[in-house]
Order: C-alpha cells, then sequence, then structure tokens
C-alpha cells in the first residue's frame, strides 16, 4: 500500500511515509497551474499535484489561483474584453479586476497564462504565453494519465470562496459533487482529495458524498478565527468530517509566543491524537519567503536553504509538505526514508 493509499485509514494518524505535493503544480519553474507545472511536479516526484478551483459563469469548475484573473492571465491585455473589468468585494475584500464568474468556459479557454510573480521568478516568464487554462476535469485526468500501479499521482483540490460563490449562484459543493461523480472519482481510494479553508463546503460535500467519498482536508488560516481549529476541542471537531487538516508552516514551526517550537510541535501532536494527518503549507526556496536564518544572499529572489526547512517540518512529524519546489521536499523525505532503513 503506498502512502497516500493509507491517508484514507482511519483512526490511523499518521501516512506510511511523508508526501509531497506539488502547490500548483512545481511554480518555482513553470507558471502555475499549468499543464506544464503539474506534469513537471510529478517528473520531480511529487505523489500529488494541488488545483484551486474556481467557477465559470456556465458553471464549469476552472483552475486558476483566484476568481479574479489578471494576475495568472493575459486578460489585463485583450481588448475584446476591457468592458468586463469591474470590483467586487469578494469574502469581504475589495476587488478590481477580470472574474471567472463573468465568462464562459469557451471565453476563458481563449486566454494565455502568464506568470504570476515574474520579479522574483523572471526565468518563467519565458512561458508566458504558451499555456491556456485548464479545467479540474482536465487536471484530474492528467494525474490519472500519469499514474502507475506502483505510483499513484491524486490530485488535492482547494475550492476556493466556496461561499461567495455559492451565495451569487454558483453552488460549489453541488457543482463539485456533479462533477466528481461524472469522473467517477468519488472513492476515498480514489483520486481526488478535497481541501479548503471554508469548513461549510467541506461538510456539505461529506453529506453528498457520503462518508466512504473523497478523503478532506480542512485549511487553517493564520488569522485568530484559525485559533479554535487547532484547539484540541476544534481539531476533534474536525475529525468529524475531515482525514487531515492544512495549517501553514508558521503555525507548526512557532509557538504562541512567536518563537520557534524546537524538537516537537504541539500542534502536530494534537492533530494526530486526533486522527488527522497534517499538510502543511507552503514552501517555497526563494529567500522572500524564507526565514530570515535560512536566506542566503540579499536578493530576495535568490535560493535559500529550503531544504533545511523541509527537513524541519519533517521532523516534526507532518505527513505532507505543499510546496512550490517539490525537487526540495522530495530530497527531504528520500532522506528520511533512508535514516529510517539505517
Amino acid at each position: 500500500m503506498s502512502a497516500i493509499e493509507s491517508l484514507a485509514l482511519r483512526p490511523a494518524t499518521r501516512l506510511a511515509q511523508p508526501v509531497v505535493i506539488g502547490h500548483r503544480g512545481a511554480p518555482a519553474y513553470r507558471p502555475e497551474h499549468t499543464a506544464a507545472s503539474y506534469e513537471l511536479a510529478i517528473d520531480l516526484g511529487a505523489e500529488l499535484i494541488e488545483p484551486d478551483v474556481v467557477v465559470s459563469r456556465d458553471g464549469v469548475l476552472v483552475v486558476r489561483h483566484e476568481n479574479e484573473l489578471s494576475w495568472s492571465t493575459d486578460i489585463a491585455g485583450r481588448p475584446e474584453f476591457a468592458g468586463r473589468r469591474t470590483t467586487k468585494q469578494v469574502d469581504d475584500r475589495e476587488c478590481t479586476g477580470w472574474f471567472t464568474e463573468d465568462f464562459t468556459l469557451a471565453e476563458l479557454r481563449t486566454l494565455r497564462a502568464i506568470e504570476r510573480m515574474p520579479e522574483l521568478r523572471p526565468l518563467n516568464a519565458a512561458y508566458d504565453g504558451r499555456f491556456g487554462i485548464l479545467t479540474l476535469g482536465e487536471v484530474i485526468s492528467l494525474a490519472r494519465t500519469r499514474s502507475t500501479e506502483d505510483r499513484p499521482i491524486r490530485v488535492l483540490a482547494e475550492l476556493k470562496h466556496a461561499d461567495w460563490s455559492t451565495q451569487h449562484g454558483l453552488p460549489m459543493a453541488e457543482l463539485v459533487a456533479d462533477e466528481l461523480r461524472r469522473l467517477d472519482a468519488t472513492d476515498a481510494h480514489g483520486p481526488v482529495i478535497l481541501q479548503s479553508f471554508e469548513a461549510a463546503v467541506l461538510r456539505d460535500l461529506r453529506a453528498r458524498l457520503g462518508e466512504d467519498g473523497p478523503q478532506v482536508v480542512q485549511l487553517v488560516d493564520d488569522k485568530a478565527e484559525g485559533d479554535h481549529m487547532v484547539s484540541r476541542a476544534g481539531l476533534r471537531e474536525i475529525s468529524t468530517y475531515a482525514q487531515g487538516i492544512g495549517p501553514s508552516r508558521d503555525r507548526i514551526l512557532l509557538g504562541k509566543d512567536g518563537l520557534p517550537v524546537g524538537d516537537t510541535s504541539v500542534l502536530v501532536e494534537e492533530a494526530h491524537r486526533a486522527a488527522l494527518s497534517v499538510f502543511c503549507w507552503t514552501l517555497r526556496a526563494e529567500n522572500a519567503f524564507l526565514p530570515e536564518h535560512l536566506r542566503v544572499g540579499d536578493a530576495p529572489g535568490g535560493l535559500g536553504d529550503a531544504l533545511a526547512e523541509a527537513r524541519q517540518l519533517l521532523a516534526l512529524g507532518v505527513d505532507g509538505l505543499i510546496t512550490d519546489s517539490p525537487d526540495y521536499a522530495v530530497r527531504a523525505v528520500n532522506e528520511l526514508r533512508l535514516s529510517t532503513l539505517v
């Protein structure tokens, strides 16, 4: 049984071995959420690929980091869509731009992906315009195509702005459940795991797809409202509908006093006690995203010691690393695996 398959076992609290999750593919090397990014993540050793899911005007589940399109596509330079620019309140935040829910899938297909952080990843900008927008179904198909009996590839799909989308006539849980049924991807051991910061959509999907439906990971943000989720009572509550939690690396590496946790993590231990696996987000290799002691040089886009961070998180017992650079995480997991064989 693979490490990923063991995630469905309950009440087991640990995977057979930690897994590497390609965050939006391998966006340290290719523009995020493109076929090239997902393919490269798999080539680098990721066992799961992680798309963000939003909804088109005609109810199709498409893959973008946000429902606003200007950061990751060429829409701002498309005169035919200039009149669609607007300002909306999305999850209590005012945002101006172009939004997936205002475009049909056919219209979204005409857009091309661009690098979202060219100032930090200038080499990725060379791929601007080469790739289009994918649907969730296409990402699942890609994972199935790349899977083998010895190495299954799964999709960890993050549902974005689910409550907001539902309130605006695009019911996220219903659309996701229908799509997974269409794709025959509703089994706990199947190709899809679902995650979201919004508990309501995960509970809704659990009700729609049943206890034997896809595994669920409750993402936990760094705001005060996430504090209850990581309390002992909150973790027990999450365990009634989910198999895992997804806290940030800061929640794991730093204690309540903001100081490093040392050799143990109360959060990881409590989550395992509640029969929950722990997937940690998001590891990035650039200095801009690393703590000061792991930076190398002064350039924000320079590469720091990402391997050391991955090693530390694995030593604290996390079950999965969500990362922009799967190669570093794979190396750290392989080191851990070899150390257990000695």
